[in-house]
């Protein structure tokens, strides 16, 4: 597998219900120093806070399209994409503008910036 398809894998698998209520792989997923700046405005700033916080979360099902994918340095990968959240009871449908840096760590993947960015509706 090629690294575009396989990060644009890995991003996804980060939008599904059973990876977001899986604390072990999102820990084999997120580094051990991730950080994210949410669409909410919400700062996390540790790989725990996340963990713990998606364990209340209400799911909301997500896309993604305009995948693309830029070598910053060896072994060292931003990827950005539009991300479309699907509307439940308890939160509306948006439309976010996503970047993730990816850093290769012994042979393995992990995610160590995210941040989204909510689209203006016109």
């Amino acid at each position: 597998m090629d690294l575009y398809a396989h990060l644009q894998e890995l991003e996804g698998e980060l939008h599904q219900c059973s990876t977001r209520t899986d604390g072990e792989r999102l820990a084999q997923l997120l580094a051990d120093d991730f950080v994210e700046f949410g669409a909410s405005g919400h700062v996390w700033g540790s790989r725990a806070e996340v963990i713990a916080g998606l364990r209340d979360e209400v799911f909301s099902a997500r896309s993604m399209s305009e995948f693309a994918l830029k070598v910053l340095a060896e072994g060292v990968v931003l990827v950005t994409y539009r991300c479309r959240r699907t509307a439940t009871v308890v939160t509306a449908g948006a439309d976010s503008l996503r970047s993730s840096v990816w850093r290769e760590e012994e042979g393995r993947w992990r995610m160590v910036f995210h941040q989204g960015t909510p689209v203006a509706e016109l």
